[in-house]
């Protein structure tokens, strides 16, 4: 009787490492290049892609690892955002999510407050495929990892800012705002 049931147990684990076994293999493979700003998915039916996305610019920075879903909606708004639309979002930790955005301009650059930013149909898809068949997400690489050739690409496209952020005098009272209220000394 002893006998049986072991054996009954072994069979049972083995059909569950065959059927977990080929739940693995199901899995969508999610690859986010955080040097790059760009997120490569493939897919159990031969489906591949790949997109540009916007991550954790600097202070808010996206968390590397490796990651499983751990919820998926087709839309949330940010409360802590101002209800920023997510939609078809894919949390895999704490707060962070892979989600859609409208912002699409910013696609290929740091640029949210960790979150992985997609293009609202590339996001669609995405969703689609994981709610079917699951994830596994892993994120690599830094801002401004990208070498030397980033670094002088980055250089030059936020030049102009250096402008903007220009140290000016201060006023100290109240009374010297009144008197020169533009700060022209």
């Amino acid at each position: 009787m002893r006998f049986v049931s072991r054996l009954a147990i072994a069979l049972a684990a083995m059909v569950a490492m065959v059927a977990l076994s080929g739940a693995a293999r199901a899995l969508v493979r999610i690859d986010v290049d955080l040097s790059a700003q760009t997120m490569r998915v493939a897919a159990d039916g031969g489906e591949s892609f790949q997109w540009p996305i916007s991550s954790g610019r600097a202070g808010h920075l996206t968390p590397r690892g490796a990651f499983r879903p751990i919820a998926l909606y087709p839309m949330v708004y940010s409360a802590k955002y101002g209800n920023a639309p997510m939609p078809h979002s894919i949390f895999f930790y704490g707060q962070f999510a892979i989600h859609g955005t409208t912002a699409v301009a910013n696609l290929g650059r740091p640029a949210s407050h960790g979150c992985i930013r997609l293009a609202p149909e590339n996001a669609a898809t995405l969703y689609g495929l994981v709610s079917r068949q699951g994830a596994e997400i892993r994120i690599s690489g830094q801002i401004g990892a990208n070498g030397p050739a980033g670094a002088a690409r980055s250089a030059r496209r936020h030049a102009w800012r250096a402008l903007g952020y220009a140290p000016r005098p201060r006023v100290h009272t109240l009374k010297q705002w009144a008197a020169d209220p533009l700060n022209r000394r």
